[in-house]
């Protein structure tokens, strides 16, 4: 009786609660209505951060795709759902969910970087709740592995597309004319 009871106080958080959480320098993302609290990315995660994502902006750019944007972005699934993916990108026929609050709606591309305290949820939930709210294509950055996982979604659910690991150059969907290389990555 008590455990429903608890249940029924749940409070569902929304945008308006987390626009009013404090700049505290903790990383905050509300999914489907529950907070969600991690450490800062490490260095190493930042480093891979930063090469995959000039990598992909100066292929964005010179071919005009879109737009790609690296945390902290909000990236607003739902009224209920705040997520701050480390890099995502918007095509250009989705360009009006951008607006000056963040990305409000499924963006074309999310990509994940894996730290210690985020592999779980990142392989998992995260995913899961990419794929509830429609983002076409989803990749998996381990810095550890020194590898890439590309997903893509169909019937709802991600299905494996690619696997950049080794070090031969590959092309990973939505950029299937850009030839990733692992050497400018992991470097």
């Amino acid at each position: 009786m008590l455990h429903s009871c608890l249940m029924a106080l749940r409070t569902i958080l929304t945008y308006e609660d987390y626009a009013a959480l404090p700049a505290d320098g903790r990383r905050y993302e509300v999914h489907e209505g529950e907070l969600l609290v991690t450490p800062a990315p490490g260095t190493r995660h930042q480093e891979v951060k930063a090469n995959l994502f000039d990598s992909l902006r100066h292929h964005v750019k010179q071919h005009g795709l879109g737009k790609l944007f690296d945390a902290p972005t909000d990236c607003i699934l739902s009224e209920t759902t705040i997520v701050q993916p480390d890099i995502l990108f918007v095509q250009n026929d989705r360009q009006t969910i951008i607006s000056r609050r963040g990305v409000e709606g499924a963006p074309t591309l999310v990509v994940e970087v894996l730290s210690p305290s985020t592999v779980q949820i990142d392989r998992g939930p995260k995913a899961q709740l990419y794929a509830r709210h429609g983002v076409p294509y989803y990749w998996v950055v381990d810095p550890d592995s020194l590898a890439i996982d590309a997903y893509v979604l169909g019937e709802g659910v991600y299905r494996s597309a690619a696997r950049l690991e080794g070090d031969q150059p590959l092309a990973l969907p939505p950029f299937l004319d850009l030839m990733l290389d692992p050497a400018d990555l992991w470097a």
